[in-house]
């Protein structure tokens, strides 16, 4: 590798396997996207207000043409993430008049929000921050902001993201709506061996659109997969109907299972294990699990000989 490479490389600059068509196609809709929410925000706020709650969609306008099938760019991160931010920014607004304390503990409550409400979206910080230091008709607005023009403007974005996107089989938002052409569609296979670098190279460009993970980290994933699957479906070749099995415990954590019926396709992870606690810790009561979570509570199979559990030998 020469020594360039390693420089950008280190710097975090990555391959890009993206073709000259989604780049365009990118920049054409983030052209669309923001003109119409920049519209909507002088109508609403003017031109301090608009400058920076439009800054704010510019950022969701790169994540929803440029990486429109990222989980960052999806619906519910985009309308969620700014629908509770502007409500988080202006409560802080009105509760504090120092904007110094106002907009970074808007933001860092936004922060804390959108992790536990499952919509991610870094532009809605900007939009809490906007809420603070957005000027007399951002105030003016109060909670009004919250709907229009923020909510009102994710609205239009990403409905500017579904049509535009749709023209494109590769593209199309949000991602439950995209559909690849059969020739582009990847069929089942079985791995001939160990996979390169170059074959996730190569699969990350087939996929067309831009892919938010590095060729590493797809190696990596793979790996863990793999060995997860392998490690489930030994696991679960040991499951059988009518046997005991012992968590390996020890005091009062300790217990015995008895499987009493297994459903659905061995070794999927989803199937249901039906048991029985014959000894230990819950003794007496029966339960269901998937087979995923039986196989990574279970130690060993245990049999019982003269009063006593012992673990069965592998044969």
């Amino acid at each position: 590798m020469s020594f360039v490479k390693k420089a950008l490389l280190c710097c975090g600059v990555e391959s890009d396997s993206t073709g000259h068509a989604e780049k365009i196609i990118s920049a054409a809709g983030g052209f669309v996207g923001i003109l119409l929410t920049m519209w909507v925000s002088l109508y609403y706020v003017g031109v301090q207000g608009a400058a920076l709650l439009v800054a704010s969609m510019g950022a969701s306008a790169v994540l929803l043409f440029a990486v429109p099938h990222g989980t960052l760019s999806q619906p519910w991160p985009l309308l969620g993430g700014h629908a509770v931010s502007a409500l988080i920014g202006v409560a802080c607004a009105q509760t504090f008049a120092n904007p110094l304390i106002a907009a970074p503990l808007g933001l860092s409550l936004a922060i804390a929000a959108m992790y536990y409400l499952r919509c991610i979206h870094p532009p809605g910080g900007a939009t809490a921050v906007a809420a603070v230091i957005g000027g007399s008709e951002v105030h003016a607005l109060g909670y009004q902001f919250v709907l229009t023009p923020v909510l009102l403007n994710a609205a239009v974005m990403l409905l500017a993201a579904v049509a535009l996107n749709y023209a494109f089989p590769w593209r199309r938002y949000p991602a439950v709506l995209k559909k690849q052409t059969d020739r582009n569609k990847p069929q089942r296979a079985d791995a001939p061996g160990k996979l390169s670098h170059g074959d996730f190279e190569y699969a990350r460009g087939e996929i067309g659109s831009y892919v938010d993970i590095t060729e590493d980290d797809l190696a990596r994933i793979y790996e863990l997969a793999v060995k997860h699957a392998q490690l489930l479906s030994a696991q679960s070749g040991q499951i059988t109907v009518g046997h005991f099995y012992s968590n390996g415990e020890y005091g009062v954590q300790w217990s015995v299972r008895q499987v009493i019926e297994l459903s659905g396709d061995v070794p999927n992870e989803d199937a249901a294990v039906v048991f029985e606690i014959v000894a230990g810790d819950g003794q007496g009561t029966a339960n269901t699990s998937t087979l995923a979570d039986f196989a990574n509570w279970m130690r060993h199979e245990v049999k019982q000989e003269n009063g006593s559990w012992h673990r069965v030998k592998p044969v």
